[in-house]
C-alpha cells in the first residue's frame, strides 16, 4: 500500500468550510507530526485498542485523504481560527463495517488534549452536520462510540443526535472492554 502523503499548500489553509472557532480542510504532510503526536496520548486513544504508531498515524492520514478524494468529505484536519493551531480532527467518514446501522455516514472527532473541554468537539460536529445536510445532500448520519465513553456520548446529545442502541462493534472483536458501543443518529 502506498503510504505518499497528498502534498497540499501549507502557507494558506484552504478551508473547506468553517464555523465561528474553527476551519476544516483536507489534510497537508505539515499536519503529520501533531497527528502522530496525538494519536500517541495514551489519554486521547483511551477508549481505542491502543495509541497508534508514527507510520500508523500516517497511514490512517493517508486513508483520510483517500476517503475524500472517493467521498468528497473525511474526518477534516481542523484548526483553531484565532491561532491557525491544528487541534485535531472533525468530520465525516462512509462507514462499511458490520453493524445494524450500516453502511452509514458517521459524524466523529479527535482532539488533543489541549483542545479539550472548549466546546470545539460540539461545535465541530454540529457545524459538519449543517453540512452534510445542506452541501452534500445527506439525509441521516450516525455517531458510534464504546459504551462509558461519557464525552463523546455528551457531545452526541448536545448536537441533537438520538440514541439509537448498542451493538457487539465487529472491529473490535477482540477488544471485549470496547466491544460494547452505543450509537446515535440524526437526520
Amino acid at each position: 500500500m502506498d503510504t505518499e502523503l497528498i502534498s497540499l499548500p501549507m502557507d494558506k489553509p484552504l478551508y473547506l468550510f468553517t464555523s465561528l472557532r474553527l476551519g476544516f480542510r483536507n489534510w497537508n504532510t505539515g499536519d503529520l507530526e501533531a497527528f502522530a503526536q496525538m494519536n500517541a496520548d495514551p489519554e486521547v486513544m483511551r477508549y481505542f485498542p491502543s495509541a497508534l504508531t508514527r507510520d500508523q498515524s500516517k497511514k490512517f492520514m493517508k486513508r483520510l485523504q483517500q476517503h475524500f478524494e472517493d467521498h468528497g468529505y473525511t474526518y477534516y484536519a481542523v484548526d483553531c481560527m484565532k491561532t491557525r493551531e491544528w487541534i485535531g480532527f472533525i468530520g465525516l467518514t462512509y462507514q462499511t463495517y458490520e453493524a445494524p446501522f450500516t453502511p452509514a455516514t458517521d459524524v466523529g472527532w479527535r482532539l488533543k488534549k489541549s483542545a479539550w473541554n472548549r466546546g470545539f468537539a460540539t461545535e465541530g460536529a454540529q457545524r459538519c452536520i449543517q453540512y452534510a445536510f445542506a452541501e452534500l445532500g445527506l439525509e441521516e448520519m450516525v455517531a458510534v462510540c464504546p459504551v462509558g465513553n461519557r464525552a463523546s456520548e455528551n457531545v452526541m446529545q448536545k448536537i441533537g443526535m438520538t440514541h439509537s442502541g448498542t451493538f457487539d462493534h465487529s472491529l473490535l472483536v477482540n477488544y471485549p472492554n470496547l466491544q460494547k458501543c452505543c450509537w446515535y443518529t440524526i437526520n
